[in-house]
């Protein structure tokens, strides 16, 4: 049936008004807080489902494929998080700067909250795990997953006060940072002093062309790149060369023309629809196998379960609590601690540097796997209830 010219017309009009909603739709969406915590969910789920399927060994082969000496998987997890770690770096460094961690006054209450929520769960861990191989674990349940937090925060509107959300950014920023030097700590195995020099001689001359002014970013992300190679052959785990390229990049006054701001900028999205994605579907295809839900009662696994489902409120709250009793510091304005218990319930979703830690942690693929199992199950848990429990205290 033919349409005549009125018609068609209104037939593309119609067309290209439900288009353009639909894009406003999909724009606002990967604008919003919760789309990066979304799609993490959804790779999970989609990982789970295809490494207990039939496709299950075409799967994991994927990610083994050798490239270049290294699997698949080895360059997703030294590679590609090495420029989450470098977008993590420049907001923790825009916080220092100009955010909510640019005074002492401001940044003393997050700080303190977040070393609880460090201290507390690797404490619990250690209580079921002293004297076990498990041990080396203990950096699994101290990490706040930022994504999922604020994503799960964002579902709740705008009964969040603005502090709240602040005050959980901050905290978590802070979580990362303490994981981070957690990992460059604990977790290197073998050290070469002569390329950890290398790494560190390319890092003192990014910083002097810094204090020379010198503001082409290509200058920067070449010498990073050198930095990342040298880091990778040192025994330090290579992702930490993407926070120190970030403290190294001019900053200037922080305004949207900063080669920081625009490199920030530009980060965000791969870093959320790419990078993490495809960690989660490289780090999460975990075999659910008849005896899963057994493992859980393994010391590691109750470990980590109680570390983030009970450790990270107690500690974000009980630190909380002291500061502001000792008069250290005062809580923001319209947010009390019943908000704040809510924020560390949230906080126990480890997720991305849980798993992160795991991969470093333990060799052994079965007790990587319970590992993981353990935190998927324990960040449902934490965003099921910090998100039921804020629902009622913020009415």
């Amino acid at each position: 049936m033919m349409l005549d010219s009125s018609e068609a017309n209104t037939f593309a009009a119609n067309f290209c008004e439900s288009y353009m909603r639909i894009s406003r739709l999909f724009k606002n969406f990967i604008e919003s807080e919760r789309a990066g915590g979304l799609i993490l969910v959804y790779c999970t789920l989609i990982s789970l489902f295809i490494a207990n399927s039939s496709l299950h060994a075409v799967y994991h082969g994927l990610w083994n494929y050798q490239m270049a000496g290294h699997a698949l998987e080895h360059w997703i997890n030294d590679g590609l998080m090495a420029i989450f770690f470098l977008l993590i770096g420049l907001e923790l460094k825009r916080e220092v700067y100009v955010g909510e961690l640019s005074s002492v006054s401001k940044a003393l209450l997050p700080l303190i909250a977040a070393l609880g929520g460090m201290l507390v769960p690797a404490l619990i861990y250690l209580g079921f795990n002293a004297g076990l191989p498990t041990i080396a674990g203990v950096g699994i349940p101290m990490a706040t997953d930022i994504a999922f937090a604020l994503g799960i925060l964002s579902l709740l509107g705008n009964r969040v006060p603005l502090a709240l959300k602040v005050f959980l950014t901050a905290l978590a920023v802070i979580d990362d940072l303490g994981a981070i030097v957690v990992i460059a700590l604990f977790y290197t195995k073998s050290l070469s002093l002569m390329y950890l020099g290398f790494s560190m001689g390319v890092f003192g001359v990014l910083l002097l062309l810094n204090k020379w002014r010198v503001k082409y970013l290509s200058v920067y992300l070449i010498g990073g790149l050198a930095m990342w190679y040298f880091m990778l052959h040192s025994g330090v785990h290579a992702t930490i060369t993407g926070v120190l390229l970030a403290f190294a990049i001019p900053f200037s006054n922080g305004d949207t023309n900063s080669i920081s701001h625009r490199l920030q900028h530009s980060l965000h999205k791969p870093v959320a629809f790419l990078i993490l994605p495809l960690f989660a579907l490289a780090n999460t295809a975990i075999p659910l196998q008849s005896n899963i839900i057994h493992s859980l009662l393994e010391f590691s696994s109750v470990g980590i379960l109680a570390g983030l489902i009970i450790g990270k409120p107690i500690g974000i709250t009980m630190f909380t609590i002291i500061a502001v009793a000792l008069k250290w510091c005062r809580l923001p304005s319209q947010v009390n601690i019943k908000q704040l218990l809510g924020a560390g319930m949230l906080g126990g979703i480890g997720f991305t540097m849980s798993i992160f830690i795991t991969n470093l942690s333990f060799n052994e693929a079965i007790l990587i796997d319970q590992s993981k199992f353990a935190i998927l199950t324990a960040s449902a848990i934490a965003s099921l209830s910090g998100l039921i429990y804020l629902k009622i205290v913020l009415k």
